[in-house]
C-alpha cells in the first residue's frame, strides 16, 4: 500500500479553515451529524444512544456532546496530520475507536458518508474561503483518519 501524502499546502488550507470554525464546534458538530443521518438515515441504528430513541435528534441529550467530540477529534487530527506524519489520535483511542466501530457494525463504505458530511459541513461554514484545493485537503485528512480507524476494526488482524 502506497503511503498517503498530506502536503504543506493541504495542511495550510485545513489549518486556516479549522481556525475559522473551531469556536463554533458544537453547532458544526451537530450539523455534521445531521448531514450523516440525512445522507444515510439507516446510520441512526449504528449509534447506541440513537438506535431505540424516539426523541427528536436536536433534543437527544447525548447527541450534542458526541457530535462535538467526533467533529473536534476529526478536525484536530487533520490539523496535526502533517506535523506528526500520521494520524495523531492516541493509539489507545484509535484501538478503542476501531473496536467501537467494529462492534457497532460500521462498514468501510460508511466512512464515505462521513467524508461527504464533513466536507459539506466545512464548505457551508467557510464559503468565502472554500475551494477545490480545500475540499481535497479535507478529504485527504479524513481518509487518513478513516484508514487508521479501519486498520483497527479487524479484531483478527
Amino acid at each position: 500500500m502506497e503511503a498517503r501524502v498530506f502536503t504543506e499546502e493541504q495542511e495550510a488550507l485545513v489549518v486556516k479553515s479549522w481556525n475559522a470554525i473551531k469556536n463554533n464546534s458544537q453547532e458544526l458538530g451537530l450539523k455534521f451529524f445531521n448531514k450523516i443521518l440525512e445522507i444515510a438515515p439507516a446510520a441512526q441504528q449504528l449509534f447506541s444512544f440513537l438506535k431505540d430513541s424516539n426523541v427528536p435528534l436536536d433534543q437527544n441529550p447525548k447527541l450534542k456532546p458526541h457530535a462535538m467530540a467526533v467533529f473536534v477529534m476529526t478536525c484536530e487530527s487533520a490539523v496535526q496530520l502533517r506535523k506528526a506524519g500520521k494520524v495523531t489520535v492516541r493509539e489507545s483511542n484509535l484501538k478503542k475507536l476501531g473496536a467501537t466501530h467494529f462492534k457497532a457494525g460500521v462498514a468501510p463504505e460508511h466512512f464515505e458518508v462521513t467524508k461527504l458530511a464533513l466536507v459539506e459541513t466545512i464548505k457551508e461554514a467557510v464559503p468565502e474561503m472554500w475551494s477545490e484545493a480545500m475540499k481535497n485537503a479535507w478529504e485527504e485528512a479524513h481518509d487518513q483518519l478513516a484508514d487508521a480507524i479501519k486498520s483497527e476494526m479487524n479484531p483478527s488482524a
